[in-house]
């Protein structure tokens, strides 16, 4: 019982210290950075700074080596008040990081890890294509082995901090060979954003996380040494796969956040906001929109943090992730979308933080693993 009360002492002081953070630093220029679709490399080397990059990586590699509950909590606070801050963090810890803790050599940890656990570094994630989204198997970038190189040719789109300029690289997956049956080999490459015959292009006109960097990859004749290969051969599915498992956790923690920050000023809304004599909170209508915003929002922490425990004792959790990740983003959905109603015409106006909540937080149902891909891998977990 001592361990536990220390732990969730820990954790509340976690979410005092970034909440803080967030309320201080990130609210502030939020809206001016989203109206200027401008990626904030100051607000990223604070986030460093606060130890917001490494959350759970080892200390011998540079990260804070906290659990991973303290991760999730520190991406819901951020996303509390900004889903483009709260996405350079989950993009970089789960999908950068991640796969690099996870299945690097002892080499590629060290060479790595320390700089990505600053601030100064971030990676991407080059998993998705023009034609490979859903199916994550339909990729055509492909890498041939020659003369103890890869030689990568092919492209990725809508890749999250792969193409700032304090960005080290991304992990892609790449086909490394076809069968006669025409049945594809996956890996996953190492690929150093300098390497020549790698180019990035930033995203821009994007509806939401206007302020986080979003990319295009190409690959023209791209060289990397034989030993940026991640993990082994024909693993790359495998460790793309396992990555977002552990991803659906941050993506649900960021509907979370936005859920969270969008009843907040909904209250407060209520609260201030008079019509016929009385502050509107005191009519039911609106008094019963937020008691059910509140039910969800407690209904989707429970549920995230149960499926974050399970991960963190090292217990089976992918169906309690996609479960996660799928009814956190649909809470977000839908308090922003009542967040919005009770504002009334305001809530369409960009001076008031529910109008970016409601743009935010569409992309959570697509991201990562869409809604539909979500009930479909929780149907194969209960049997169907």
């Amino acid at each position: 019982m001592s361990n536990y009360i220390f732990c969730e002492m820990e954790h509340d002081l976690l979410r005092k210290s970034v909440r803080e953070f967030a309320e201080k630093e990130i609210k502030p220029i939020a809206q001016e950075l989203d109206e200027k679709a401008e990626f904030s490399l100051a607000l990223t080397k604070k986030m460093g700074d606060l130890g917001l990059f490494g959350v759970f990586v080892p200390e011998e590699y540079g990260g804070q080596e906290m659990d991973y509950l303290s991760y999730i909590i520190a991406v819901e606070e951020i996303a509390r008040v900004d889903g483009s801050q709260a996405a350079t963090i989950a993009a970089h810890n789960s999908l950068g990081i991640g796969p690099l803790l996870d299945f690097g050599t002892e080499e590629q940890k060290k060479k790595y890890l320390p700089a990505l656990c600053t601030g100064k570094g971030l990676w991407g994630f080059g998993l998705t294509e023009t034609e490979a989204g859903s199916d994550s198997r339909g990729t055509k970038t492909n890498a041939k082995l020659e003369n103890g190189n890869w030689n990568i040719n092919g492209s990725k789109i809508f890749i999250t901090n792969a193409s700032s300029s304090i960005t080290k690289g991304s992990t892609v997956q790449a086909v490394t060979s076809v069968d006669k049956r025409g049945r594809k080999e996956y890996s996953t490459i190492i690929v150093e954003q300098d390497t020549k015959g790698f180019t990035t292009q930033t995203m821009h006109n994007k509806m939401m996380w206007r302020a986080s960097n979003t990319s295009e990859l190409y690959f023209d004749n791209c060289i990397v040494p034989e030993g940026n290969l991640l993990g082994k051969i024909g693993d790359g599915s495998k460790i793309m796969l396992k990555t977002l498992d552990k991803g659906r956790l941050s993506i649900a923690a960021m509907g979370l956040g936005c859920a969270q920050g969008a009843f907040e000023a909904a209250l407060k809304y209520a609260n201030e906001r008079e019509q016929f004599g009385k502050p509107i909170s005191k009519f039911q209508v609106i008094s019963f929109k937020l008691a059910d915003m509140a039910l969800k929002i407690e209904l989707a922490r429970n549920l995230l943090y149960k499926a974050t425990m399970l991960k963190q004792n090292n217990k089976p959790f992918e169906k309690e992730a996609a479960m996660s990740k799928l009814y956190c983003s649909e809470v977000a959905k839908e308090v922003a979308d009542e967040a919005v109603q009770i504002h009334g015409g305001y809530g369409l106006m960009k001076e008031y933080d529910v109008e970016r909540f409601y743009r935010d937080q569409r992309l959570l149902q697509i991201g990562e693993g869409t809604s539909e891909i979500q009930r479909l891998v929780i149907s194969r977990y209960i049997g169907c």
